[in-house]
């Protein structure tokens, strides 16, 4: 099934819908969402993506990133994705959003209007290995630390949005 991303305004008003590698390919403007999970030791949670992923494959993310179909609201998609690659349900809230542009290698870039969404989870997760290779939760202490010494193992929009998290929470 062909993915549509919603290509927007920076106001986010609807332009349009876009196969979503050709809206990567052209640098469009289009919605998306970040989540973050932490434990209850305040431990964020990461993925790791699958090798198979069409861009940015084997690097490690925030819990979910991804975009909202055409008519879902954000919480919405975020909540599918959730369920979708890592097999939880988890309480949502939405901190902030901001747009970003982020070459992500291969001639892509990731162009988003995102909002940033966290929440809580302690328990079993179900992963969708054609999605996510593994997970692992880490202290932003150490994560901050791996980072510097790695960043090649990281995705390019994560480090943004991380950014973005710290300075607005």
């Amino acid at each position: 099934m062909e993915e549509l991303v919603v290509l927007v305004n920076p106001e986010d008003q609807v332009l349009g819908l876009m196969e979503k590698q050709q809206a990567h390919i052209n640098g469009l403007l289009h919605r998306a969402f970040s989540v973050f999970i932490f434990n209850e030791k305040g431990e964020m949670l990461l993925q790791k993506r699958a090798k198979k992923k069409y861009h940015s494959p084997g690097k490690w993310t925030n819990a979910v990133c991804s975009h909202p179909r055409n008519g879902e609201t954000y919480l919405e998609g975020a909540k599918r994705r959730l369920n979708e690659e890592l097999g939880i349900e988890a309480e949502l809230s939405e901190k902030f959003y901001f747009i970003y542009k982020a070459d992500v290698g291969g001639g892509l870039w990731e162009h988003e209007l995102d909002h940033v969404f966290t929440g809580i989870y302690n328990s079993d997760f179900n992963l969708n290995v054609d999605e996510v290779e593994e997970i692992r939760f880490i202290s932003l202490g150490d994560l901050e630390t791996e980072m510097a010494k790695n960043p090649e193992e990281f995705t390019e929009w994560f480090k943004i949005i991380l950014e973005e998290y710290k300075h607005n929470l």
